[in-house]
């Protein structure tokens, strides 16, 4: 999946109390997340989703946009926020794909249930998917790792010839790889 296009969807959302249409052109142009989970009204994932929330202001300003998306639909995304204290702080696209056609595009439905795996994908303006993570049911994403990655990404396409070590933080040195670096790291 790592450097494929998006692919062309259209859905509605539920955003700043209002539902919406969107598709792949909304993405388009601008740093994306789209931070699949597998349902409404669950556990692991409102803490999850709270926790992005959280996040949002400061993504925002990098310009970056967020897509939460589920197979629930953008009817229950509207109860599930107002519903919820934690999910009722959510500001970004929540993404209803009842059809399974975007859980789909990104290769995360699980086979014969209907739902999305745990799976959070960074993608880059021109729409070519930067990074990604998918983990079990169990295991709950942090968006302070998120953030970490965006910002990366975001240095590596603003300074080509350049990457990012590991652990790698804003303002920290990175590698320019070259042959003189084989066997020195």
């Amino acid at each position: 999946m790592i450097n494929t296009k998006l692919k062309p969807f259209n859905a509605s959302a539920f955003k700043s109390g209002e539902f919406v249409e969107i598709s792949e052109q909304d993405v388009l142009g601008k740093w994306s997340i789209f931070f699949f989970y597998p349902a409404d009204f669950t556990f692991v994932c409102p803490t999850e989703l709270g926790d992005v929330a959280d996040h949002y202001e400061e993504l925002q300003k990098r310009g970056v946009e967020v897509f939460s998306v589920s197979t629930d639909t953008h009817f229950t995304h509207k109860a599930w926020h107002d519903s919820s204290d934690t999910i009722g702080k959510i500001n970004y696209y929540m993404v209803g794909d009842q059809s399974g056609n975007i859980t789909n595009n990104f290769n995360v439905m699980r086979e014969g249930q209907g739902l999305a795996d745990r799976a959070t994908f960074l993608i880059d303006p021109e729409g070519t998917i930067q990074a990604m993570e998918i983990t079990a049911e169990g295991i709950g994403r942090d968006a302070e790792d998120l953030l970490r990655k965006v910002k990366a990404a975001q240095y590596v396409a603003a300074h080509p010839g350049e990457v990012c070590p590991a652990k790698w933080k804003e303002g920290e040195e990175t590698l320019a790889p070259s042959l003189d670096l084989v066997g020195k790291i």
